[in-house]
């Protein structure tokens, strides 16, 4: 019996394999909007990064999240995006 492979995926700001389950997906939709998607569904380009904001912090402070984006990330939506990483942390 084959056993089911586990999606892992890397993560942009410490750049470690991990479950994707254990992840937390930013995404940029077509409409060029930047926000968190903790489905995992969304369309659009997304990025993995894991559930902490210092994880977050490294992939803003390496460029890697624009990067991975392939966009310039605004202010504002850099601290709307620690703000709702906060609040997933938490859980």
């Amino acid at each position: 019996m084959k056993t089911k492979k586990i999606p892992s995926r890397i993560c942009v700001g410490c750049r470690e394999p991990k479950e994707k389950k254990s992840m937390v997906r930013i995404v940029k939709t077509a409409e060029n909007v930047i926000c968190l998607d903790e489905t995992g569904k969304m369309n659009g380009r997304g990025a993995y990064i894991c559930k902490n904001v210092k994880c977050l912090q490294r992939a803003i402070q390496s460029k890697g999240l624009e990067r991975s984006l392939k966009t310039g990330i605004p202010e504002d939506v850099m601290n709307l995006l620690k703000e709702e990483m906060s609040a997933v942390e938490t859980r």
